[in-house]
């Protein structure tokens, strides 16, 4: 056992025992507590509602108060049901669509690495097009291709986002196929599916991870754009863009229709953006020394 003023010797000098650890980023903390309170009203959403959602017995756009805490919107239905009900929506928006881009993307990314010669070109072409595409854009064709329902618009915008996955998978993946253990690894007879499972993947997903947080946040983005033009979820699913597009007529006389599920976008988004920087400062420590 090493001796404790060895260990303490060893230290630099000004730098704290506690600075040997790992440190929880501060921003991944708050990142996780705006984004895990609008989860949990997402939770909550599944079990229990003020009112139905298609309930209109509130009176036309009655302020807060008398039963209704956030007041009722145009047709008399409960505000804050509505913003319970669109964090639901926004939380499976951005999950279904991550977890379609992170399966697609990470597979063509993989393929793409190891292909050779015309093979590869025609791949990154093929992504490169693809990416030229906004999201929103390519997400309001496949829409308008099939229906308007909650399950288009997250597959949609999770295809939108499988050519961005899939590219920074392909560099990454050629990065770590260059490596010394790598050769070493084949060398030794290693077949190229443990490698993968093995080496690669291990190695190039906390850097997937980061990119995957910040396609949550567009993708939650994205579903409200894809509402706000009548291309989401259909009433009476009350999606946050379509509370948004509900109310600019009435905003002067009942704003908290748009300030509510405006906010509680920005929070979603602000926090998921929060946990993404603090991945990288957890999982990166050079970034964070660069930044102290």
């Amino acid at each position: 056992m090493i001796p404790a003023d060895t260990l303490e010797a060893a230290r630099p000098a000004g730098t704290p025992l506690g600075r040997r650890r790992s440190r929880v980023s501060a921003t991944l903390v708050v990142g996780s507590v705006l984004a895990g309170l609008i989860a949990l009203l997402a939770v909550v959403s599944l079990f229990w509602l003020p009112y139905p959602a298609d309930d209109t017995s509130g009176g036309r756009l009655t302020g807060p108060g008398g039963g209704h805490l956030l007041g009722t919107d145009k047709l008399g239905r409960d505000l804050f049901t509505q913003v319970m009900t669109g964090s639901r929506i926004a939380v499976e928006a951005g999950l279904g669509s991550v977890l379609i881009a992170a399966t697609i993307g990470i597979v063509l990314g993989v393929l793409a690495a190891f292909a050779q010669g015309w093979l590869d070109d025609t791949l990154s072409a093929f992504l490169d097009i693809l990416i030229a595409f906004p999201t929103l854009l390519l997400a309001m064709l496949i829409v308008a291709a099939r229906s308007a329902t909650l399950g288009s618009a997250v597959l949609a915008i999770g295809l939108a986002q499988s050519a961005v996955v899939a590219r920074l998978a392909r560099i990454l993946v050629k990065r770590v196929l260059t490596q010394d253990y790598i050769t070493a690894a084949r060398t030794s007879g290693t077949s190229w599916s443990r490698i993968v499972l093995g080496h690669v993947l291990p190695n190039i997903w906390p850097t997937l991870v980061v990119n995957l947080a910040l396609q949550f946040g567009l993708a939650v983005l994205a579903e409200a754009g894809l509402s706000y033009l009548g291309l989401g979820a259909p009433p009476p699913n009350a999606s946050w863009g379509r509370m948004l597009q509900e109310a600019q007529a009435t905003f002067t006389t009942a704003p908290a229709g748009a300030l509510a599920p405006g906010i509680l976008l920005v929070l979603l988004v602000v926090g998921v953006n929060l946990i993404a920087d603090g991945l990288r400062e957890t999982l990166d420590p050079a970034t964070g020394r660069r930044r102290s």
